[in-house]
């Protein structure tokens, strides 16, 4: 079975294996921010608690190397809690998603996580496409992709739901990098 490395560092991130106790940073830095949160398919917390359940399951991951595998990003020279970045492994092909705190955008800090587990999953024989997606009205996250070296193939139509926005879906921008 394909297991991604459980750390990994970049120019300015480290990322490691997301914990339950991490939950009060994950919530300070990110997760209970309506604005960053608002294209995501997960409400924001409004609570730690919950938090912490959820990342209880993101680390049982490493464990059982089923599911999706998580990273929380880290800044190199700080340790500052930036945000995280996921990855589900199917049978040939890498599915990425992220989310960083608004102090860190505009930064390229996203795009530079992002690059290194898209080469990594196209360094495997067996992955053969990296991809992500995006609501069709959060340019900058399209842009992050293209950053990471994806290309933008196309919009998905009524493809995602935004739960903090909506019940219906809502269309989508994938990009992707191919081998």
């Amino acid at each position: 079975m394909l297991r991604p490395p459980e750390t990994f560092t970049t120019a300015r991130l480290t990322a490691r294996p997301p914990a339950a106790s991490d939950a009060p940073a994950v919530f300070a830095a990110y997760a209970n921010d309506p604005v960053v949160t608002r294209y995501l398919s997960w409400r924001f917390y409004e609570t730690v608690p919950p938090l912490g359940e959820f990342l209880a399951t993101r680390a049982e991951t490493w464990r059982t190397g089923d599911g999706q595998f998580g990273w929380l990003l880290h800044r190199r020279e700080t340790g500052e809690l930036a945000g995280s970045i996921g990855v589900t492994l199917q049978a040939h092909d890498a599915l990425f998603g992220y989310v960083l705190g608004q102090k860190f955008w505009r930064q390229g800090l996203m795009a530079e996580a992002l690059r290194h587990v898209v080469d990594w999953s196209l360094s495997q024989p067996e992955i053969y496409r990296a991809w992500a997606f995006c609501d069709a009205e959060n340019p900058a996250s399209a842009r992050v992709m293209e950053k990471a070296g994806m290309q933008r193939e196309g919009v998905l139509r009524r493809w995602h739901i935004c739960s903090n926005l909506g019940p219906e879906p809502r269309d989508c921008i994938v990009c992707a990098k191919v081998k």
